[in-house]
């Protein structure tokens, strides 16, 4: 099982960025998938971003895109989600998640993820 720490949410308002880091620990952290979710309050928890575990292919939501970029860093054991463009609607309770990857995809389905953190408050004032 793959420890998880998600850090870097806040208060911004719309238009400004934020960047949230997620750091793994327990396991060699690039044989995960990783991913990031979210859940607003009053909705179910839903996909907002994915990457292999070399870094080399990504996949997004359709409102995020253009304006998220998730990245990691297999040194440091750490998957970023730049954020920028924010928007009220994005406002929400951020959680990285890890699955153990054989292979080059992303996963963007919340049940194919067997780890996650505890979650980051994300709030964009209009």
């Amino acid at each position: 099982q793959v420890q998880l720490v998600e850090s870097g949410g806040g208060l911004v308002q719309a238009g400004g960025s934020l960047r949230l880091s997620c750091t793994g620990s327990g396991h060699t952290f690039s044989n995960y998938a990783m991913g990031w979710f979210r859940q607003a309050p009053g909705k179910e928890r839903e996909f907002v971003a994915a990457i292999n575990r070399s870094g080399v292919n990504t996949g997004y939501t359709d409102s995020v895109k253009g304006r998220f970029t998730i990245s990691r860093d297999n040194v440091k054991n750490t998957v970023y989600l730049q954020m920028n463009s924010l928007k009220p609607e994005d406002t929400a309770v951020y959680y990285c998640a890890a699955k153990r990857s054989y292979g080059d995809t992303w996963f963007g389905r919340e049940y194919e993820y067997t780890d996650w953190g505890q979650g980051t408050q994300v709030t964009v004032s209009s």
